[in-house]
C-alpha cells in the first residue's frame, strides 16, 4: 500500500494529529472531528504520490467550563520526490519576518512530517481570485487585483540579506522545473513542429535573464508562482498568496510578469473582453509602483516582458504535456509568445 493513503484515513489522520498538532494550540485539549477534503490524490504504484489535502479540525475547547467547538482549517501538502521541506522553511521564515500580520498575510506553518515528505500549515479561509474572474465579479476581480499588487510589494520590499534560497532549482528559467532539457526532449518527441521555437525561445529567455542577474549583487525574495488562483480573498481588506513551493531568490520582475500573463490569459479566457483584461493588468501595474515607489524604466519592462512571454510558453506547454492535452489553447499562447512585447507595450503606455 502506497504510505500516502495514510493521509486520507479518518481514524489515522485524527490520533496523527493530536500527536503533532495538538501540542501546538494549547488552548485546546482535544480534537473531536477530522473532515477530509482532497484537493490533489495523485498515487502510482506503490512508493509515488503527489497530495494536497484540507482537514477540517474540530477542537474542543473549554471556556468557562463550558466545552466548545472551534473548527480550523489545516493543509498538508506532501510530495515522495519533490521537496517539500523548503515550503515549510519559507512559511517560517516570512512568518517570523511578520508577514502573518495586517491585511496581506499567508499560511501560518505548523509541522513538517519527514515520514510523508509534508508540510502541515494551518489554512487560509475564503475564495481565490480566479473564482471571482469565472463569477465575473468585476467588483472583486478589481479589488483583490489591487490588494494583489500590493501584497507583492511587501515581499519584495522584504530585507532577503538573511534569507536562503529555499529553492534554487526553481530560481531560474534555465532549471525551473520540470526544467528545460526535460520540456525540449518532450516537445521534440510529442510535438516536434513546435521543437524550433521552443529552442529559440528557450535560448532567449535564459540569456536575457542571465544576463540582468551577472550584471546585479541584489536578488530578491520571489514568489515564483504568481496567478490567481494562489491568492485567497479573506475578507473586505484581508487577502492572502499561497503555495510557496517556487518561492527562491531572483528577479522580482518574474512575479510582475508572471502575474500580468497569468491574470490576463484567465480572464481572457472566462471573460473575453481584451479590453477589461488590459485593464486588470493597469491596475495591478498601478498599484504596484505606486507602492514600491520604483521607476518603471525600460530596463525593468523588458525583464517584466521577458517573464510575460516565458511564462505564456510555460502555460503553452502546461496544455501540451499531460492529462490537461489542450493543442488549439496552447497555440494562441504560443502565437502571444511570438508577437514579442507588443501586448505588454500597450499597458505599459
Amino acid at each position: 500500500m502506497n504510505k500516502a493513503e495514510k493521509l486520507f484515513d479518518p481514524n489515522y489522520i485524527k490520533d496523527y494529529f493530536k500527536e503533532n498538532i495538538l501540542p501546538l494550540y494549547p488552548q485546546f485539549s482535544d480534537i473531536k472531528k477530522v473532515k477530509i477534503v482532497p484537493h490533489k490524490k495523485m498515487m502510482w504504484e506503490d512508493v509515488a504520490y503527489h497530495i494536497v489535502c484540507e482537514y477540517e479540525l474540530s477542537f474542543v475547547e473549554i471556556v468557562n467550563n463550558n466545552k466548545k467547538i472551534r473548527k480550523l482549517p489545516i493543509f498538508c501538502s506532501a510530495h515522495s520526490h519533490e521537496r517539500r521541506y523548503n515550503v515549510y522553511e519559507a512559511l517560517h521564515y516570512l512568518w517570523d519576518k511578520g508577514f502573518g500580520q495586517g491585511y496581506r498575510t499567508i499560511p501560518r506553518p505548523l509541522y513538517f512530517s519527514q515520514n510523508f515528505n509534508a508540510v502541515f500549515y494551518r489554512g487560509v479561509k475564503g475564495n481565490n481570485l480566479y473564482h471571482y474572474i469565472k463569477e465575473h465579479d468585476f467588483k472583486s476581480i478589481e479589488e483583490v487585483s489591487a490588494k494583489t499588487a500590493k501584497w507583492f510589494v511587501k515581499l519584495h520590499n522584504l530585507d532577503s540579506s538573511d534569507a536562503k534560497n529555499f529553492n534554487p532549482e526553481n530560481g531560474r528559467i534555465l532549471t525551473v522545473l520540470p526544467g528545460k532539457e526535460h520540456v525540449l526532449e518532450t516537445i521534440k518527441n510529442e510535438e516536434p513542429h513546435y521543437f524550433d521555437l521552443y529552442q529559440k525561445a528557450y535560448d532567449y529567455f535564459i540569456k536575457y535573464e542571465d544576463d540582468f542577474l551577472q550584471k546585479t549583487d541584489k536578488l530578491y525574495l520571489v514568489h515564483g508562482d504568481a496567478h490567481p488562483e494562489n491568492v485567497i480573498k479573506m475578507g473586505t481588506k484581508k487577502i492572502a498568496v499561497i503555495d510557496f513551493t517556487d518561492l527562491c531568490l531572483g528577479d522580482f520582475a518574474r512575479d510582475i510578469g508572471t502575474f500580468l500573463q497569468q491574470i490576463s490569459y484567465m480572464a481572457g479566457r472566462k471573460i473575453n473582453d481584451e479590453n477589461y483584461s488590459l485593464k486588470l493588468q493597469r491596475i495591478f501595474l498601478d498599484n504596484y509602483f505606486d507602492n514600491a515607489k520604483i521607476k518603471l524604466d525600460d530596463d525593468l519592462k523588458r525583464r517584466i516582458s521577458n517573464y510575460y512571454h516565458w511564462t505564456a510558453l510555460r502555460t503553452a506547454t502546461f496544455l501540451l504535456m499531460g492529462t490537461h492535452y489542450s493543442p488549439e489553447r496552447a497555440k494562441d499562447l504560443l502565437k502571444e509568445m511570438e508577437s514579442s512585447y507588443t501586448e505588454l507595450i500597450k499597458v505599459f503606455k
